[in-house]
């Protein structure tokens, strides 16, 4: 009795602790599943960010793409500019003649060229003859690719038996370059222009490389046959364009080779070819008359046929030095096969007094090849040295090769 009555006063205290204890627990567990909503909200925030900044990549790609065709609709749609030449300039006015229809117009310069615009510059013009933009000197891309060594590494002392030669050609050359004064002092005017002419591999181009190398010129080289083009008045065109690129280049030397595929003696058979032909010679020809002696350009030219060059080429004035460069003598030919052979490695019994006496008739080039060939038969039995029977082996090829490809009467 006194148990049961001691533990209903606790009963009837707290009724609701129960209920309490029920609504805790389910708070808890909504507190968990707000938490796991925010988590996964969190997640899905992330997601829309990567994928927003996608979409705004996207977007500024597009927007160029389309800035890039407004610009080109622009262009399409702008009216065409015509180019012109700048014949005279009076104050503020000049007077301009438009290419293809050869129209001659006053016009007034704009305020933002004044100044700038001088006779013989090219334009562009609106339909209105107006000036719009200034261009820049005219150059043939041709004559742009012309070989073009500001400084070509060779020098005398790689060239052999043509002392004669290099002689002629310093005095003709190099020395209106370097010492001008001894010009003046004597009271003359330096040659204008030096023809080499010779058999094929005496070393005309070469020549020329070490008398620019020499006297620190631009060395621009071309081929008479890149002269020659299909459509009529280019070629003119490209040879005013070299000129003018050595002009630019000075101190430069311009060199000329296989001239007779341009300057050969004038014939019309009555074709537009023939007709391009001379036409490109005939501007080679004012070229060369416009030409200062005494400015930092000279010319040289090169022909293995001057036999077909044309008088007037040829007359003084224009090639004032015509200079032969001879196949090389016996003491020549020693020296040329010392200069190819001077970082090989040659036996003691390597004779080249004797190697000069059997190779009487071959050029320089031809002596190269027979230093190269020696070089490779060494090479095919792994060997160290170049001897004696190995250059003897290589003369014996390449005069073999020579009779079998040369018609008989030529190689000599």
């Amino acid at each position: 009795m006194s148990n049961s009555s001691a533990e209903s006063p606790v009963d009837t205290e707290n009724p609701n602790m129960g209920t309490n204890i029920e609504s805790e627990d389910s708070e808890n567990k909504d507190v968990d599943s707000l938490l796991k909503e925010i988590e996964v909200l969190k997640v899905n925030n992330e997601n829309m960010r990567a994928k927003l900044l996608e979409s705004s990549m996207l977007a500024n790609s597009y927007l160029e793409e389309a800035n890039k065709l407004k610009k080109q609709i622009e262009q399409l749609t702008r009216p065409p500019l015509f180019i012109a030449s700048v014949m005279e300039v009076e104050d503020d006015m000049a007077v301009i003649r438009q290419h293809g229809n050869n129209q001659e117009v006053v016009t007034k310069i704009p305020a933002n060229f004044q100044g700038e615009i001088q006779p013989g510059m090219r334009v562009c013009v609106n339909a209105a003859f107006s000036i719009i933009s200034i261009i820049s000197r005219a150059a043939d891309v041709r004559a742009q690719v012309m070989e073009l060594i500001n400084s070509p590494g060779i020098d005398y002392d790689m060239i052999g038996g043509l002392d004669d030669v290099l002689t002629e050609v310093i005095e003709s050359v190099e020395l209106p370059l370097t010492e001008p004064e001894l010009f003046e002092n004597i009271g003359i005017e330096p040659p204008t222009g030096v023809l080499l002419h010779g058999a094929p591999g005496t070393g005309k181009t070469l020549i020329a490389k070490a008398v620019a190398s020499r006297a620190q010129a631009t060395f621009v080289r071309m081929s008479g046959s890149d002269l020659i083009q299909k459509f009529v008045g280019e070629g003119a065109r490209l040879v005013k364009d070299v000129f003018q690129m050595a002009r630019d280049k000075a101190p430069s030397i311009l060199f000329i080779d296989e001239i007779d595929a341009v300057g050969g003696m004038r014939t019309h058979d009555g074709t537009t070819g023939s007709a391009e032909v001379n036409r490109t010679m005939l501007q080679l020809l004012a070229e060369m008359d416009g030409f200062d002696a005494t400015r930092d350009v000279k010319i040289i030219a090169a022909t293995n046929r001057i036999d077909l060059l044309d008088p007037a080429l040829l007359r003084p004035g224009r090639f004032d030095r015509v200079i032969e460069v001879p196949i090389p003598d016996e003491k020549g030919r020693a020296e040329i096969l010392k200069i190819h052979t001077r970082k090989m490695n040659l036996d003691s019994d390597v004779d080249f007094d004797k190697l000069a006496r059997l190779t009487d008739g071959l050029s320089g080039a031809d002596l190269k090849v027979v230093t190269k060939e020696a070089g490779m038969f060494v090479l095919r039995r792994r060997g160290d040295k170049i001897t004696m029977k190995d250059l003897m082996e290589a003369y014996e090829k390449v005069v073999t090769e020579e009779d079998t490809s040369t018609p008989h009467g030529m190689f000599a």
